[in-house]
């Protein structure tokens, strides 16, 4: 018996999915999750714009420097609990008999917000660089180009999601090959991308522009305090470096999942520190005119900053677009792979959840397909509330930054769970994994608790002041109302018939 389905059985599970996942596969959907281009690409220009280029550049590295607590954490957990569910039922078992079903109640429902934002995020994020090539292909803003209006702009946000959809109703295997694809496409395409565009470029930014400039725009975000500019230039790389635990999500459908797991956590982390890096870096030492990037005159109406810059770069040289609208297209094609990849997360996390009976129909959403044995009706259920959360599109200039904010303390917010269980638990109550900290289980979890609290905070605060109706961060009003509603459920009802993780097989748990 494959090692992975010998420990899911002593957990309570039987094997329901198909295990035919490989490292490779399952490293590449987890990379296709993070994404190299989706995270920094929506959020650099309003980065940029907060403090200069050196807290984005920096910013970037100490990200990373504490990101690595996080991963390394949940990888041991993952090498010791290889289920689908992941965080929620590590959090059940880590907590304990007590605590476990209100812990894995929070932690389920944080996931599941998050992630299925975080497929919103992709959505509106892709639609972007789509009207971006659009207009340019088209023949720019300054030439008559056309714009996408709101009404079309929703309509490419909704086409998307729904092409996730129907992609994610095949066999895992399609969806595997797909994401091997993403992860070349974007390797390469990275490659091509940070080499050629200051390469392209008729002139670089100075290495001191770029490591040592600092700079506010008070008139344009009406922030005038260096260290709260600082810390929201600093988001860029907070919203980029997370979604690494969808190796964690695939872990019933991965050979060897004990040790495959925390492989492919670690690895997806360590391949995305190195290129978000250089593409920073790439788009960084690219500028051309600062000013002239978020001017709304501008060939892409200043509204998509690293398009502006990529256009300048290749119709300085070459006095076309052709060359950018290359490089949006492969920087488009990895949203496309990144909200295909989130979506085959979310709804493994909404089916393990309707398998423990955490969600309303849960028989619903727990069906598997008797053919390809996926969770189908799960991905449509994502797919539709991702499409509602896109509908304010049509009157509100913020939904990016609520979808994101939503996404990210969701999401993020989910990994705090089961990390500070790991943390404060008794030790000799854990059966490790072959991937085991040992000692330095405590001060590893505890520095990545504080960090991921550390983030959650930052994406609530405003990002714009004076605080109006369009500039406002509507998030901590979405999470507050979201998460009032889920304890209410959670004292008046879910906590008498909740326990968790439900086992469906009757042998006993291996004791420790």
């Amino acid at each position: 018996m494959d090692s992975g389905e010998k420990r899911l059985n002593e957990l309570g599970y039987k094997q329901e999915l198909r295990r035919e996942m490989t490292l490779f596969k399952t490293l590449a959907i987890s990379f296709s999750t993070m994404t190299l281009f989706t995270g920094i690409t929506p959020l650099y220009g309003s980065s940029l714009q907060y403090a200069g280029p050196a807290p984005l550049v920096w910013g970037w590295v100490v990200v990373a420097f504490f990101t690595w607590f996080v991963g390394i954490a949940m990888a041991e957990i993952c090498s010791s609990f290889p289920t689908t569910g992941s965080l929620y039922f590590w959090a059940a078992h880590l907590a304990g008999p007590v605590w476990g079903p209100f812990a894995s109640w929070c932690c389920a429902w944080l996931e599941t917000i998050g992630l299925i934002a975080g497929i919103g995020t992709q959505a509106y994020a892709g639609s972007q660089v789509l009207q971006s090539i659009i207009l340019l292909c088209t023949g720019t803003n300054k030439g008559g180009g056309y714009l996408a209006p709101r009404g079309v702009f929703l309509a490419m946000y909704v086409g998307l999601t729904i092409i996730w959809a129907i992609l994610n109703t095949f066999a895992l295997n399609v969806i595997a090959f797909i994401d091997i694809i993403s992860m070349w496409w974007q390797v390469i395409g990275g490659f091509v991308i940070v080499i050629m565009l200051p390469l392209v470029a008729l002139s670089t930014q100075p290495a001191s522009y770029v490591f040592t400039h600092f700079e506010t725009a008070p008139a344009l975000t009406g922030i005038s305090s260096k260290p709260y500019a600082v810390i929201l230039a600093v988001i860029v790389s907070q919203y980029s470096l997370y979604g690494y635990d969808a190796a964690a999500h695939l872990t019933e459908e991965t050979k060897g999942a004990d040790k495959n797991g925390p492989i492919a956590i670690l690895s997806s982390i360590g391949i995305i520190t190195v290129f978000g890096w250089a593409y920073i870096l790439a788009l960084t030492f690219s500028i051309q005119n600062f000013d002239y990037l978020y001017d709304s005159n501008n060939e892409t109406a200043g509204v998509y900053v690293p398009a502006q810059i990529i256009y300048d770069a290749f119709h300085g040289r070459y006095h076309n677009s052709v060359g950018a609208i290359v490089l949006l297209f492969v920087i488009w094609g990895s949203f496309f792979f990144g909200g295909l990849s989130i979506t085959t997360s979310a709804a493994r996390v909404v089916y393990a959840l309707s398998r423990d009976k955490g969600v309303p129909f849960s028989s619903v959403w727990r069906r598997i397909h008797p053919k390809r044995k996926v969770p189908a009706n799960a991905v449509w259920l994502c797919a539709a509330i991702c499409i509602l959360l896109g509908i304010p599109i049509l009157k509100v200039n913020v939904v990016f930054t609520a979808i994101t904010s939503i996404a990210t303390v969701g999401w993020v917010g989910g990994y705090a769970v089961p990390i500070f269980a790991r943390m404060v638990m008794a030790e000799k109550n854990f059966k490790p994994g072959p991937f085991y900290l040992g000692r330095a289980r405590r001060p590893v979890c505890l520095i990545a608790f504080l960090w991921i609290c550390y983030t959650c905070s930052v994406f609530l605060l405003p990002t714009y002041y004076p605080i109006k109706w369009n500039t406002f961060n509507y998030a901590p009003i979405a999470l507050g109302v979201c998460l009032t509603l889920i304890l209410v459920w959670w004292i008046v009802d879910a906590r008498k018939w909740f326990k968790g993780p439900v086992r469906n097989i009757d042998n006993q748990v291996e004791k420790v």
